[in-house]
């Protein structure tokens, strides 16, 4: 632990010898350099993993990957309102069973980063809403029963993230009960256990501002409650300057190499390394290029960051209706290393791995000093690391978007990309570089089962009357979100107007306007049980003080062109019913009893209803490959398998910009866009784990109108593979050699091309195959002026039948040069297939 003039700053936790230790005591703490594991400063990699956005059987097998791809540390928010979701009411099961998610992650040998929050953002429903900020409008309409009526007089006047004493008790009571579970399973690494950081409150800052003294009076009360939890480990507080001693305030962002903690006796820590970018319905996918990505993680670790967090690693999946707004997608794929089915998405996994391995044999320099930072050119910098041990690990960087350069540094000369970092470990031999990318691209699809769904069933949605037993009227229009209390995505308003038979639109004359000011995604007009009008609109969205925010039909409510000219309905009389009949009845489960009566036949596909339920069978396909359904010829609405929620659907088409995508440069959301023309979302991931054998049941609820005839069941398979490596590509293997055997004449290792298919597969025929100067990319290959006429009989004979393939890149290999004194390349594109 580095001794200096801040060191009465570095604070210590709680030291336990327990049995998860040994005879070593268990001690996070931190320094100006690092975060600090028993006595050893880390320079840590971490990964975002939710645990409810993925079901349990998956867990195990995406943090195994995660290893596998390099990460120290896996992260997870903790999310207050599946845990919470009534006051004193706690929910830890299945997908939401938080200490086995935390187990898993100790027996894969790794760490966890907890954070609490409980606010998360996150594109999260309401970024985490606890269901007591529903009760003060209840409170204020009399609506409530006398069990809530207990309850309005403990959270009246509750204000969410400020200095709110209803709220603080809130907050307070619910991160207890977080850090006493982990407590009781012995689950820090105080303790023995995988946690070694915690968070409080997320990125506050901006709120915190804006409101002035509560702001800061509310974080600094956070801060100093969580630290008083006593956990043995430090708290994080993300995106927040004024985080208090000893809480560490860390980054998030697409680049974050210019942040700097608010002491200088604290780490540097990036929560929040955004690999992607979320998707909402109507809009484009977003990928981050894996070579910017990787850039922008070396930048940030050559200025001295030494915890990296990838948001995120797993994106997952929106279950039911945990979708923030506005319309993000149930997809939370995020473009992350793992796809939203848990599958490898390569390149960018392998490319960061092959970062991991190199940044951690920087590890000792990187933790014993800080860089010297010398200039290499205009836009280029070298940053050197030193121990006293005589460690030295060097970043060449190239800021240049447009231009590759040659630059000199210890005598030797080293080519740098556009917008790339190389590494060197040892100071001499570049292993890696965040522009060149030597790992397999995969390329995945969607394809048919051999389930086919049986006998689509149809009942209408019962718009006849309500329900008087769950209906409530009252002079005015409400806000939508404090009605349903986010019970249901559905709520009636209903109201009666008399119109003279007088009125001359009744004899021959212009037709009066109906007007509704509406924020809903969606809004059904029913005029004596008729369909008058479908409007699509904006809906929730993200940001402060969410029980503050209004949804729904807010009015005004006008009729116009009537004789008398306009009436404002806005404060009629309006009675209220929360959801669907169907949702009432439970049609959704396969232990429901109901009376209702389902359509059978040939007209479900003519009819395209709105506000229609349907529900077949199916039996569960073979094989282990993921599955989804294809939803492409359904509208808008909600589906379920044997009573599971996969989220909602809508085959909104995305519209955009993609026009081509280039890594350099600084990335934004706009810049690097898929899927236009095409719908957003069209497949829903449903996971194997909620299937039986036969006999599962689907049921979706459409809101606009669709043809369940032609949903399909898909599965989520590899077909084919691509690389495309130099034949000088850095190789950790020649830095090892160079270790290994200094001064003896060994051969310099060359560079391979690596194909992988998935398990239960093999290649079954190479589409394209060339060495020399091929063009183009995965899945658009071809031969350039330069081609070894052997390219394709070597790649076939080392590959056909295999499940995976190596194959040097070499002039030897493929029987002489096929261009003397020009670099060349290898470009392999291979099909892969089931083995039979």
């Amino acid at each position: 632990m580095e001794t200096n003039s801040a060191s009465k700053w570095v604070f210590w936790v709680c030291l336990v010898v327990l049995l998860g230790c040994g005879l070593v005591q268990c001690s996070v703490t931190y320094d100006r350099k690092a975060i600090v594991i028993n006595g050893q400063r880390r320079i840590l990699i971490s990964g975002s993993i939710h645990y409810p956005r993925s079901t349990p059987e998956m867990w195990e097998d995406l943090i195994n990957k995660a290893k596998e791809g390099g990460l120290d540390v896996i992260e997870t928010y903790v999310f207050w309102n599946v845990h919470e979701p009534s006051p004193g009411n706690y929910n830890f099961e299945g997908r939401y069973d938080l200490v086995r998610f935390v187990k898993t992650i100790q027996r894969a040998g790794l760490y966890a980063h907890l954070r609490i929050g409980p606010y998360v953002c996150a594109e999260w429903n309401f970024g985490y809403q606890h269901q007591c900020s529903f009760l003060d409008l209840q409170c204020k309409l009399s609506t409530h029963t006398h069990a809530v009526t207990e309850l309005c007089i403990f959270w009246s006047g509750i204000s969410f993230r400020t200095d709110n004493e209803p709220f603080k008790m809130a907050m307070k009571g619910f991160t207890e009960k977080i850090v006493n579970l982990m407590k009781s399973e012995n689950l820090y690494e105080s303790q023995g256990g995988p946690i070694i950081l915690s968070q409080i409150e997320n990125e506050y800052g901006p709120q915190a501002k804006a409101l002035g003294a509560p702001g800061h009076q509310y974080a600094t009360w956070a801060a100093n409650m969580a630290v008083g939890m006593d956990t043995g480990v430090p708290w994080v507080m993300c995106k927040e300057e004024d985080a208090p001693d000893p809480v560490i305030n860390t980054c998030n962002g697409f680049y974050c190499d210019a942040f700097s903690p608010n002491k200088p006796y604290k780490p540097t820590i990036w929560t929040e390394a955004w690999s992607g970018w979320f998707t909402e319905f109507g809009g484009p996918t977003h990928e981050r290029p894996v070579q910017d990505l990787a850039f922008a993680v070396a930048r940030f670790i050559q200025r001295g960051g030494s915890f990296v967090n990838y948001y995120m690693y797993h994106g997952g999946t929106n279950f039911g209706r945990s979708a923030g707004g506005p319309f993000i997608t149930t997809s939370y794929d995020y473009d992350a290393p793992l796809d939203e089915y848990g599958l490898i998405r390569q390149p960018k996994y392998g490319h960061l791995k092959e970062l991991h391995r190199a940044v951690k044999l920087c590890e000792k320099a990187l933790v014993s000093s800080d860089p010297v930072v010398t200039s290499l050119g205009s836009l280029q910098q070298a940053h050197v690391y030193s121990s006293e041990s005589g460690d030295c690990a060097a970043f060449l960087s190239n800021y240049d978007t447009k231009s590759a350069v040659r630059v000199m540094f210890n005598n030797m000369h080293y080519n740098l990309p556009p917008w790339s970092i190389s590494i060197l470990p040892d100071c001499r031999n570049a292993i890696f570089n965040t522009a060149k990318v030597g790992v397999q691209t995969s390329q995945m699809e969607m394809l048919p089962t051999n389930s086919e769904i049986f006998s689509w069933e149809t009942y209408n949605e019962d718009l006849s009357s309500l329900d008087d037993s769950s209906t409530f009227s009252t002079v005015g229009l409400l806000e939508q979100i404090n009605v349903t209390r986010d019970a249901s995505d559905y709520l009636w308003y209903t109201t009666s107007v008399d119109i003279s038979s007088s009125e001359s639109f009744l004899h021959g004359g212009k037709l009066p306007t109906l007007v509704v000011q509406s924020t809903g995604h969606a809004l059904h007009v029913f005029v004596n049980g008729q369909l008058l009008v479908l409007l699509l609109g904006r809906g929730k969205t993200g940001g402060g003080h969410y029980e503050t925010w209004s949804t729904g039909v807010l009015g005004p409510v006008a009729l116009l062109g009537l004789d008398q000219g306009k009436w404002d309905l806005s404060w009629s009389k309006w009675t209220y019913q929360v959801g669907l009949k169907g949702e009432a009845m439970n049609l959704v489960s396969p232990n429901a009893i109901s009376s209702v009566d389902w359509m059978q036949g040939s007209l479900i596909a003519q009819r395209q209803q709105p506000l229609t339920w349907h529900k077949a069978y199916f039996n569960a396909p073979g094989g282990d490959e993921p599955l989804a359904l294809d939803m492409s010829s359904m509208g808008k609405g909600q589906v379920w398998v044997n009573g599971q929620s996969l989220g909602r659907y809508w085959t909104a088409y995305a519209t955009g910009n993609c026009n081509g995508c280039s890594y350099t440069g600084s990335y934004r959301p706009p810049k690097c866009q898929l899927g236009c023309g095409q719908p957003t979302q069209r497949w829903y991931h449903l996971p194997r784990s909620w299937l039986k054998p036969t006999q599962n049941l689907l049921v979706l609820f459409e809101e606009l109108g669709g043809d369940p005839t032609r949903i399909t069941l898909v599965k989520r398979s590899m077909t084919s593979v691509c690389a495309d490596v130099a034949e000088y590509h850095p190789n950790i293997r020649n830095w090892n050699w160079q270790i290994e055997s200094y001064g003896r004449p060994e051969e310099f290792h060359k560079p391979k091309v690596h194909l992988r298919c998935s398990p239960g597969q093999s290649i079954s025929s190479i589409k394209f195959a060339s060495f020399g100067t091929p063009l183009g990319t995965c899945g658009s290959f071809q031969q350039g002026t330069c081609h070894a006429p052997t390219s394709y009989a070597i790649l076939e004979k080392k590959c056909i039948g295999q499940q995976k393939c190596s194959v040097t890149i070499s002039n030897s290999n493929f029987g002489q040069d096929p261009c003397p004194k020009v670099l060349k390349r290898l470009s392999v594109e291979a099909i892969c297939a089931p083995v039979n």
